[in-house]
């Protein structure tokens, strides 16, 4: 089983950053992180990386739903959605697999979040 969905789009990466963030909001999700991972290895390490950022989506009423059916979910909330240049004007989107993130909890309340939230970033990657 994937962990992840990805789509390669024709874009330049602040173009596919903005496009995935109207995407996700359409479907009812903010970004709660924005990790740029270029910035930050630059910093860290002094080493060249490609445009490469993390957006930590959430969706409110579903995070609270899976916080109520299990407790500790929290340390697999949000969910990322990575944006990353592969080549010039060609970026790839990927998003979890909330599913495959959360195979290891059981608890059938939280699979029942879970399908809903992966038929809603399945949703978003394919139609970018």
């Amino acid at each position: 089983m994937s962990y992840y969905f990805s789509k390669t789009l024709s874009l330049g990466f602040d173009e596919a950053i903005e496009k995935v963030t109207e995407a996700l909001k359409a479907e009812g999700f903010g970004i709660l992180t924005e990790i740029d991972v270029q910035a930050t290895l630059k910093k860290k390490l002094d080493v060249d990386f490609r445009p490469y950022k993390i957006l930590g989506a959430c969706n409110p009423p579903f995070a609270y739903q899976a916080l109520q059916a299990e407790e500790k979910i929290g340390t697999m909330l949000p969910c990322n959605v990575i944006v990353q240049q592969k080549g010039d004007h060609e970026v790839e989107v990927a998003a979890i697999d909330p599913i495959a993130s959360m195979q290891a909890v059981n608890n059938p309340r939280l699979l029942a979040v879970a399908e809903v939230i992966q038929s809603k970033l399945k949703n978003i990657i394919e139609n970018l």
